[in-house]
């Protein structure tokens, strides 16, 4: 049975809303982590936690990749091109601390990848609570720039040709196919 009171996800005509749509997904995959640390102790690597581990090895490993390059080579390029004054001050502080962000958030998910293939190939039912608290903070923390500052900035100062040209690329990097015209 369908849940109709889900909302559907946002299309890459609104770009801003799709990345914000990953940050939910990113706190979703964060959960599963985060109750695998209750199960994998009570249950070991049982079917459940291996389909688990296996779908938060999968987000992280493609999904959340597409993200950070949507920011790095689109987003963040387009919104530095864009600010004057105040905003370009706001940017030129943090950026470097995004892209730093990226990078810690990037080592942060080799070591629970590791963790977390051997848990899916029932292999280990070991998932270490200090890797999980660390890469939920560091996501968490950037999220909030993102979410109270660049994106509300890109709003403000991107018009409809930025808004395409950012939901163009994010669609093209995933292979997506432009959605069929709407027919008269």
């Amino acid at each position: 049975m369908n849940n109709l009171l889900l909302a559907p996800a946002p299309g890459f005509e609104q770009p801003l809303e799709v990345l914000e749509h990953c940050h939910d997904r990113i706190r979703k995959q964060i959960r599963t982590m985060q109750n695998l640390l209750v199960h994998l102790p009570k249950r070991g690597a049982d079917a459940e936690a291996r389909r688990a581990a296996e779908n938060v090895v999968r987000y992280f490993s493609v999904a959340a990749h597409h993200h950070h390059a949507d920011e790095e080579e689109n987003l963040l390029p387009m919104l530095h091109a864009a600010a004057r004054g105040d905003d370009a001050a706001v940017l030129s502080e943090i950026l470097p601390q995004i892209m730093a962000d990226h990078v810690q958030m990037g080592a942060a998910w080799s070591n629970l990848e590791r963790q977390l293939r051997a848990i899916a190939a029932g292999e280990s039912a070991a998932l270490e609570a200090q890797d999980v608290e660390r890469f939920a903070r560091l996501y968490a923390e950037h999220m909030e720039k993102e979410e109270s500052v660049i994106a509300p900035m890109a709003r403000r100062l991107f018009g409809a040709a930025q808004m395409t040209a950012l939901g163009d690329a994010m669609r093209e990097r995933r292979g997506v196919r432009e959605p069929a015209s709407p027919t008269a």
